[in-house]
């Protein structure tokens, strides 16, 4: 049989890579002998993650455009003319069956690219509300495989499959105690636990809210892991010291073991990207959304909706954090009937085994 050779292009964010990861993951256990060659973007993200697990990858110069400063985009369209070049090459040299594109400034050039050369191409969009540059590469693309409903909206509907974002294979392993989790943690087995997640960079709103209510939280029999981001951690960690260290909140920059932290939790606080959202109904853990509003068309809250509607998360817009997030997490965690429902009705909205699914449309597409 003819050896596979795939190139998977995107990135920037955790909730771009994971995926991406994950459906390298399901290529290689299906096909060992694969050869995968991820695109990034230089100095984002994904230049540390993807060789972290494994893979080989190659950077573009690449920077999105600036909504706010037009002048600034004469250097990010110098950027792209030099990414389009660039990525032309690596397809010519790597010689691919298909391109995978899974959202990121990375994946435009490449895809493109790749349409031009005759190389077929599979889109992986996350979100309930499609990128620009996924709405761009559409038209082209053999495939476009999305995790909502109602996506004809951005795509041509002959091309969609709906087979949701494909999450951490570590994440699911349910031979995991909630016992083990909480030693993990340093937890109190017989006390509520909140996990705070706010996303891979961590997330200013969330961790202001948290601040400002740090002496209700530690008087309250409730438990915190609370994830906060590489850029926030030396700040908090002088917070936490000026307010005596509370033994309940259990601080981080980066958890790597989210399967023990997700375990651990009987509520999560989480933005409500494509990607946590997935991980959560796979999960079934109950949620408050806080949906970033830094993000391309405000897709988080787009996002956050299609869960809100079905009962199957709790909604807090990102202004309002502040004054009501804490209140409302701490009412929802002493609330168990509140708790079930969410649980039961996020979980209704899981879509299983998103990689390997998507690897028999790689399969499909590239015979």
């Amino acid at each position: 049989m003819e050896q596979k050779r795939i190139v998977i292009s995107g990135g920037g964010t955790g909730g771009h890579i994971f995926p991406a990861i994950a459906i390298a993951n399901a290529i290689k256990k299906r096909f060992p002998d694969a050869k995968i060659l991820f695109v990034g973007a230089e100095n984002r993200m994904e230049m540390k993650r993807v060789p972290a697990a494994g893979y080989d990858i190659v950077g573009l110069e690449i920077a999105g455009f600036n909504r706010k400063n037009l002048l600034k985009n004469f250097s990010v369209l110098w950027k792209l003319q030099k990414s389009l070049r660039k990525a032309k090459k690596v397809l010519k040299d790597f010689k691919p069956q298909i391109a995978i594109g899974v959202g990121g400034y990375a994946s435009g050039p490449t895809l493109k690219k790749a349409s031009s050369l005759g190389i077929p191409t599979l889109i992986q969009e996350q979100n309930s509300y499609a990128g620009v540059t996924n709405k761009l590469l559409a038209e082209k693309a053999s495939r476009i495989c999305v995790a909502y409903e109602g996506m004809e909206q951005f795509f041509p509907k002959n091309k969609i499959v709906l087979l949701g974002n494909p999450c951490r294979q570590d994440l699911s392993s349910s031979d995991i105690t909630k016992e083990e989790a909480d030693k993990f943690f340093n937890l109190d087995t017989n006390k509520k636990t909140i996990l705070i997640i706010g996303g891979s960079l961590g997330a200013r709103t969330i961790n202001e809210s948290i601040v400002k209510h740090v002496e209700k939280l530690a008087k309250s029999d409730i438990q915190i892991i609370w994830q906060c981001g590489e850029n926030y951690l030396h700040d908090l960690i002088l917070i936490l010291d000026n307010n005596n260290n509370p033994k309940n909140i259990h601080l981080y920059d980066f958890i790597s073991r989210m399967d023990l932290a997700y375990k651990a939790a009987d509520l999560v606080i989480s933005r409500a990207g494509a990607g946590s959202i997935s991980e959560l109904s796979l999960l079934e853990k109950p949620v408050i959304l806080v949906p970033s509003p830094n993000v391309a068309e405000d897709h988080q809250t787009k996002n956050a909706m299609a869960l809100v509607k079905k009962d199957a998360a709790i909604l807090v817009p990102d202004k309002d954090a502040e004054r009501y997030l804490i209140e409302t997490a701490i009412n929802t965690i002493n609330d168990s009937e509140k708790l079930k429902s969410l649980s039961v009705n996020i979980g209704k909205l899981a879509q299983r085994d998103s990689a390997d699914r998507i690897v028999d449309e790689i399969v499909k597409i590239i015979g």
